[in-house]
């Protein structure tokens, strides 16, 4: 087959689309020909060594955590799938033109949801349902402040908020602030005005997108016995604000919740977009233009 392969950290240049060999399916796990793979910015913070004290990558190595294709061939044991189903889901090697995934992390792409679409979404929608029922807990009537409402994790978690009951602040930037509430917010604020921040009042929760000293501003807002969910690590500050339990925590596959909001943008009840397609064999410029920012989410179509 033909991947996306990593041979030592460094700059997107050190991507490489080459020959690499076939996977095959070990027990419960099936092996799929991916037609699309999404680009996250993990992907570029694996590439570059950023996460080599965490995560230590072992070389050669094929990245990408979001996949949609097509069943080529079943482990042993696997029920419910056959060859031929249309499957989405995260794991791990999804630069590539195969990949096995376990059976119980992966789910059928709704009749009607377009595979390039369904490649781009397990990783974003898994990773915002667990910020905001397993860190944050949202329940009906809280009031909970969103940061980063407007990016493909972000706008999920203000969609999972608000299916819960709960009221939702988003936290964006100034000239994002009607769109946040096209998307249905509750309330808008700009994070960069420290006016608008000391005018916030107290809040249930905070779920946090963003990170890094915004975060450590935003612990003064939890009202004590409050949660603050932290998807980037906790702030600095945590232990300054002993009345707030914060909770910091790293995504896992979900086939239930995947499936959950694919039906949920089918249906058009949540807004996902795909702002740039490339090839598979562009994966480096797919991981510049990411890195740069200023861009939303990207897919690579094997």
């Amino acid at each position: 087959m033909k991947a996306v392969v990593l041979h030592a950290y460094g700059p997107p240049s050190n991507l490489k689309y080459e020959d690499f060999a076939d996977p095959s399916p070990n027990s419960g796990e099936v092996l799929v020909r991916v037609h699309a793979a999404g680009v996250n910015p993990i992907d570029w913070k694996i590439r570059s060594g950023a996460t080599a004290k965490m995560w230590p990558t072992i070389f050669p190595a094929i990245l990408g955590y979001d996949f949609a294709g097509t069943v080529q061939a079943l482990g042993q044991g696997v029920t419910g799938f056959a060859v031929g189903d249309r499957v989405f889901g995260r794991t791990a090697n999804c630069y590539a033109e195969l990949t096995t995934v376990k059976a119980t992390e992966t789910a059928k792409v709704p009749d009607g949801l377009d595979l390039t679409v369904a490649g781009g979404i397990a990783t974003p929608t898994t990773t915002a349902d667990q910020l905001i029922h397993e860190a944050v807990k949202a329940q009906a009537g809280q009031t909970i402040l969103l940061t980063g409402a407007l990016g493909s994790v972000g706008h999920v978690a203000l969609f999972a908020a608000l299916e819960s009951g709960a009221k939702v602040i988003a936290g964006v930037r100034k000239q994002e602030i009607d769109k946040a509430l096209a998307l249905g917010a509750t309330a808008a604020i700009d994070v960069n005005d420290d006016a608008a921040l000391q005018s916030l009042g107290l809040v249930d929760a905070v779920a946090d997108a963003i990170g890094g000293p915004l975060a450590n501003k935003l612990l003064s807002h939890v009202k004590p016995g409050g949660t603050f969910g932290a998807l980037t690590g906790p702030p600095s500050d945590a232990a300054l604000h002993p009345t707030v339990t914060v909770k910091s925590f790293g995504s896992h596959p979900d086939a239930k919740a995947m499936l959950h909001y694919a039906e949920a943008i089918r249906d058009g009840k949540l807004k996902f977009t795909i702002d740039l397609l490339l090839p598979l064999a562009n994966a480096a410029e797919a991981h510049t233009k990411g890195e740069k920012g200023g861009i939303g989410k990207i897919v690579l179509t094997a």
